[in-house]
């Protein structure tokens, strides 16, 4: 065993009981996954001051749609990286993946920050998209695989807060990079160069967990068996199975798959298409108010991440403590209430900064579950495809709805409504949890 026996009653001397091997994993999924965080605020961030440089004034009255057709294509090149290397994961280890994805997207933010034209800009971040999908699945599994049960919950909503966390460096730095002139976008971007550097961190000192060894050794014996003639079980032959097949095929799998995409397209929907709009939107009414747009937008974005990143780990907590699913649709619910409280309930900029910071606890917060309950309830030879395929195929229809979400803005005349309009996709949340696996708090992963 890589991991001692570990208390499911004791939280204060769990750090105690972890070794080496289970940290660093920890350690590297973290930075990961904060830098991917940083990769996709940024975008969010500088949309709006890039474009307006990269088009033409006449093109000035559909920027919404220029800013959601970026948002648009990094999804469907996360969506498109994140099952590619979903699939890689499970046959080439959880390591290399997250190794060369986050080589990959640390030297393409230089690009990115070059960028002449917003076509140019387009296709970097579609590229960009795909390096930061393959990370995620594989930075998530790998941490499932080496932390206990009884604590797994909580490690993996730190791990999440990392992607809040990003957002929330971004919204820092930005306060002050955007005040450096009309090349501070490309400035942001050139700061993303920085995660390339963690390659060296995780080349040194990470392994795959022990768990996926054993079961990547057993399906390579069973290849031998199988060239060799010898006779295979059910169970075995269900093993070699391609693990993008396997996905569709596998009854138990298939059936958790389909409600846990339901719920990944409200929470993904719910963010991409609505929130990432709140900087926008609290630019827009510091503007009515004779305020400086800009401040106002980089201060709420501020607040927004800053009850994001808290949001994250009081997910694990909650799930540890309540359970995953309880847990899941009390933010599910909340998300819902604060769509439109925050949209239309608030007319002044200084309250929006806390009713953004609430709003980031729920709907940027509730984007922590997939990473604690997606390992849990898939077996390990398929994990991260099954992890990879919920997570990212989802996306696909994300980005056509984030799409949209800038042309209803458009059409109705204002972020508010459409936002509000949008918002109800919580809905579909609150009714698929309850029915979306089982609960699977304190358990074993499956093997």
């Amino acid at each position: 065993m890589i991991i001692k026996d570990v208390p499911q009653s004791g939280i204060t001397s769990w750090h105690s009981n972890i070794d080496a091997k289970s940290w660093n994993g920890l350690i590297s999924a973290w930075l990961g996954w904060m830098f991917d965080g940083f990769e996709t605020y940024a975008m969010v961030a500088v949309a709006a001051v890039a474009i307006k440089q990269l088009i033409e004034p006449s093109q000035m009255p559909h920027l919404s749609i220029y800013i959601s057709g970026l948002f648009a294509i990094q999804l469907i090149g996360w969506a498109t990286g994140g099952i590619i290397a979903g699939i890689l994961a499970d046959y080439i280890g959880r390591k290399r993946v997250m190794l060369y994805a986050i080589i990959a997207y640390g030297a393409l933010a230089l690009v990115s920050a070059i960028s002449p034209t917003y076509w140019f800009l387009f296709g970097s971040r579609f590229v960009m998209g795909i390096a930061l999908g393959g990370e995620f699945g594989a930075g998530a599994s790998l941490t499932s695989e080496l932390w206990p049960p009884a604590i797994r919950g909580r490690v993996l909503g730190i791990i999440s807060a990392a992607f809040g966390i990003g957002f929330f460096i971004v919204a820092v730095i930005w306060l002050f990079v955007g005040q450096l002139g009309p090349s501070a976008w490309r400035i942001m971007f050139a700061i993303g160069v920085l995660p390339a550097f963690l390659a060296i961190f995780i080349r040194a000192r990470v392994a795959d967990p022990e768990i996926w060894v054993e079961s990547n050794a057993k399906r390579r014996r069973l290849l031998e068996r199988k060239k060799r003639g010898e006779p295979i079980d059910e169970a075995d032959r269900h093993l070699l199975k391609f693990s993008a097949a396997a996905v569709f095929t596998d009854p138990v799998v298939r059936r958790r798959v389909i409600p846990l995409v339901f719920m990944m397209l409200s929470s993904l929907i719910g963010f991409w298409a609505v929130s990432t709009w709140i900087p926008q939107y609290a630019g827009a009414l510091a503007a009515q108010h004779g305020l400086e747009p800009q401040h106002w937008a980089s201060m709420t974005a501020l607040f927004y991440t800053m009850g994001g990143t808290i949001g994250y780990v009081s997910v694990g907590f909650a799930a540890d403590a309540w359970g995953r699913k309880p847990t899941m649709w009390i933010w599910y619910l909340m998300a819902l209430i604060m769509v439109p409280v925050t949209f239309l309930g608030v007319k002044d900029n200084s309250l929006l900064l806390w009713v953004a910071g609430i709003n980031g606890f729920f709907t940027l917060g509730q984007l922590s579950w997939p990473t604690i309950y997606l390992p849990e309830v898939f077996p390990t030879a398929v994990r991260v495809t099954a992890l990879a395929f919920v997570f990212n195929i989802t996306r696909y229809l994300v980005a056509l709805t984030t799409f949209f979400a800038g042309a209803l803005a458009v059409w109705l005349g204002g972020l508010a409504p459409a936002a509000t309009i949008i918002g109800t996709i919580y809905v579909l949340g609150l009714l698929v949890s309850p029915f979306a696996g089982p609960e699977t708090k304190g358990q074993p992963l499956p093997s």
